[in-house]
Formats: structure tokens, C-alpha cells, sequence
């Protein structure tokens, strides 16, 4: 199991990522809901990192395969 550190390293890594290969998706990252807290002090979990993670992840391979069909 990953820790809060190595999912904070994955998920800087792939908004590095999507900064260089796909800029134009940087405006969507703030708007995304996990990003967005309920409450008024979050608890930052191991879960909710992974969940981010995978969101980043699934918006660039989506993004990806649409312009690799225009």
C-alpha cells in the first residue's frame, strides 16, 4: 500500500506530466470534484489521494484518445 507521500509524488508527477504533454487541460484540474472539499477541514487520506490520482489519470488517457481520433 502506498503512502500519503508517494501519492502526493504520483500525482505531482502526472500534473507535470499533463502540463507539458497537454497544457490546454491545466483549467480543468481546479473544477475537478475531488479537488473541491465538503468540509471545512478535510482529512487528507491515502483513498482520496488514489481516487485524485486515477481522476488525473483517466482525464489525460480520455483526452489522449479523443485527439488520437481527430
Amino acid at each position: 500500500m502506498r503512502t500519503v507521500n508517494e501519492w502526493n509524488e504520483k500525482i505531482m508527477a502526472i500534473t507535470m506530466k499533463i502540463q507539458k504533454q497537454s497544457p490546454e487541460l491545466m483549467k480543468f484540474l481546479g473544477e475537478m470534484p475531488v479537488t473541491i472539499p465538503d468540509e471545512k477541514k478535510p482529512e487528507i487520506s491515502v483513498a482520496a489521494l488514489k481516487g485524485y490520482y486515477e481522476s488525473l489519470k483517466d482525464l489525460l488517457k480520455k483526452y489522449q484518445l479523443e485527439q488520437s481520433t481527430r
